[in-house]
């Protein structure tokens, strides 16, 4: 009966997911993409295809070889720095081994049922996308520790944990644009839009600002919260039914032992803090930037090893609380194990981080983007539409290079100054590429995260394969795209600053 009631759209997903399970295990797929990038790259090499530089006028960029003489030694030659340059690597390692002890103690067990038994219980799904959001932040600590919390926070209330760690892996990566916080990410994307626009303008550049999405950004946090909310409760959960896995996490009050535990370890957090924060909050802070700025700075740089402390601290604060560590060989051999946990994922990079890098390397992820702007910039669209379909062409890149930052570094000098020509500000074309890229990074297996967040889902299904999580991560990918893009609209049809001093028209 259930399989009737089902509609086209769950009828998509179904097949989505079991095309996308066909494929191998993501160790062996990431593999044989790697061995297709070293051929595909020679047969392009020997087609001759080549495109000029975006930001580099008169410079030749030509598809690599990989499989010349020059490229099999780069072959082995690189095989090591490929896995121990993977960019997630040392961050989920590292971090993992704060969250590791707090975890192992007890005392992430001990928050979450202390967070879900005092909150309503309606508030929880919006709650996680929202922090999911908000993570950003941190820049790409939430990939590491706010699915697999999400996963056990719906666990614990007999809810399909796959939704969970589902609708904080879409706060965290498809709402990375999103904020009530500047982050690293403005700065980074902000001045490469600044340059590109100086193209066109100088004197406009100059009067521009990495806050130049602020005010747009704020309200989207609150849009894909909602959007986020609702698709979790009302597509995904119902799709994935009832969890029949054999991982269970019980709703059990907190003991008067627990309690105790979540009070040392509260006061250890907020010792941590005091502490982190004399180093930020001076003018002098040794963690601020050259300049006393803080969006770039020392500190964005160390947000990883301060995570991993401040859960390592509570979390050995807690343990020796409620006696789950009596000593030194206790806390090693927690971390011990946590290590042991990410065998699958440090195979995973391995496999992954050879093919992100012949992928580089082949200069394939550059052409493939410059094509992709030629095909826009052909369509001769204006407003609206042009809009629509800038957004859609970038989502299809964002399929096939993972680094924002990458992109936008290629795509700015070509459409800022197109936007401009055709009256329309940098700001909004940089707005319109963020939204592009935020909401189609949970549905790419080359997305640098996708495979750790694979891993943390075996967890709970021992059969996930890269099918399965792309089918439930695609109607958050239509959806947040779908909104917000009609946010923009609505935006530009109202004529509303982007940001401070960030219009949406540019009249040069």
């Amino acid at each position: 009966m259930k399989k009737q009631k089902r509609g086209l759209f769950q009828k998509s997903l179904d097949r989505i997911e079991t095309i996308g399970n066909k494929l191998p295990h993501p160790v062996t797929l990431f593999a044989v993409l790697a061995i297709i990038v070293l051929a595909v790259s020679a047969l392009l090499a020997n087609l001759g295809i080549s495109v000029e530089h975006p930001g580099q006028e008169g410079e030749i960029v030509e598809v690599k070889n990989l499989l010349n003489a020059e490229g099999i030694q780069y072959i082995f030659a690189s095989m090591v720095d490929n896995f121990i340059g993977f960019a997630p690597l040392g961050v989920v390692l590292v971090t993992m081994l704060g969250i590791g002890v707090a975890e192992r103690t007890g005392l992430i067990s001990a928050v979450l049922r202390g967070f879900v038994l005092s909150i309503p219980k309606f508030l929880i799904t919006g709650g996680l996308v929202f922090a999911g959001i908000m993570s950003s932040v941190a820049s790409d600590a939430g990939y590491v520790v706010l699915p697999p919390l999400g996963a056990v926070i719906f666990i614990a209330l007999g809810r399909h944990p796959l939704a969970g760690l589902a609708a904080a892996f879409a706060g965290v990566s498809a709402g990375f644009s999103a904020n009530l916080l500047l982050s690293a990410t403005d700065a980074m994307l902000g001045e490469l839009t600044i340059a590109a626009a100086s193209i066109i303008d100088p004197g406009y550049a100059e009067g521009m600002n990495i806050a130049m999405n602020y005010y747009f950004i704020i309200v989207s946090v609150f849009l894909l919260t909602i959007v986020g909310a609702v698709v979790t409760e009302k597509v995904v959960e119902p799709r994935l039914g009832e969890y029949k896995g054999e991982f269970r996490e019980e709703m059990t009050s907190l003991t008067s032992l627990e309690k105790k535990g979540l009070l040392w370890a509260g006061i250890t957090t907020l010792v941590g803090v005091i502490l982190t924060a004399l180093l930020i909050v001076p003018e002098n802070g040794v963690l601020r930037g050259e300049d006393g700025g803080i969006v770039q700075s020392p500190f964005m740089s160390s947000l990883v090893p301060i995570i991993t402390i401040l859960f390592f601290l509570p979390g050995l604060a807690y343990g020796i609380a409620t006696k789950n560590i009596k000593s030194d060989k206790d806390v090693a051999a927690q971390m011990s194990d946590t290590m042991a946990s990410m065998g699958v994922f440090i195979v995973l990079a391995f496999t992954a981080g050879q093919f992100v890098a012949y992928f580089a390397e082949s200069n394939m992820g550059m052409v493939l983007g410059v094509y992709g702007a030629q095909a826009l910039e052909s369509m001769s669209l204006t407003g609206i539409p042009l809009i629509i379909g800038f957004v859609i062409v970038v989502g299809i890149i964002n399929l096939f290079i993972g680094s924002a930052s990458a992109k936008w570094a290629m795509l700015a000098p070509v459409f800022v100054p197109i936007m401009m020509q055709l009256g329309y500000s940098p700001e909004l074309t940089q707005m319109a590429y963020r939204i592009a890229d935020s909401s189609t990074n949970i549905i790419t297996p080359l997305m640098t995260y996708f495979a750790i967040v694979i891993a943390f889902a075996q967890k709970y299904d021992k059969k996930m394969g890269i099918g399965t999580l792309i089918s439930v991560m695609f109607p958050y990918s239509i959806f947040f795209m779908i909104f917000w893009t009609l946010m923009l609209i609505v935006w530009m049809l109202f004529g509303l600053d982007l940001g401070p001093a960030s219009p949406i028209r540019y009249n040069g």
